[in-house]
């Protein structure tokens, strides 16, 4: 009888030795999904960050295009010089930019992989946002 309790104690204490194995195991794991999340949160905050800065060099481009134009009449040269100004964003931009965040946010937030959803749902908001935003634009020239 006593052989029994003493293979009976040593089953429950490795088993339980396992299970703490098991639990280490998973919050390590958790731990490194938590960090792949924050990383492709960071990698879409830094690839937004350097769009803007793109497209602020551009509208620093635009802005800075001067249009000259030279008439000669009866010997005497004119010059007229104008600027022109971009209105900014276009919806079609801000609908990816909307649709990208949300996406992610919403994709990490439903998946079991955080950094999976989170990709594969900035992905779809972007191109959703992007078809969005299209068809503003579309409606918006009609108008003009």
């Amino acid at each position: 009888m006593k052989g029994l309790y003493i293979l009976l104690a040593a089953i429950i204490f490795t088993s339980c030795q396992h299970q703490s194995k098991e639990d280490i195991n998973k919050a390590k794991q958790a731990s490194i999904d938590s960090m792949k999340v924050e990383i492709n949160k960071q990698r879409v905050i830094d690839s937004m960050k350097t769009e803007m800065a793109k497209i602020k060099e551009e509208q620093k481009v635009e802005s800075e295009k001067v249009v000259v134009v030279h008439q000669p009449a009866n010997g005497n040269a004119s010059t007229t010089t104008t600027t022109t100004k971009k209105k900014g964003w276009s919806a079609t931009a801000k609908g990816a930019v909307i649709g990208a965040g949300v996406g992610a946010a919403t994709g990490a937030i439903v998946s079991k992989k955080k950094g999976e959803g989170a990709i594969i749902g900035g992905l779809a908001g972007a191109a959703l946002g992007t078809g969005t935003g299209a068809v503003i634009d579309s409606k918006n020239k009609k108008k003009e």
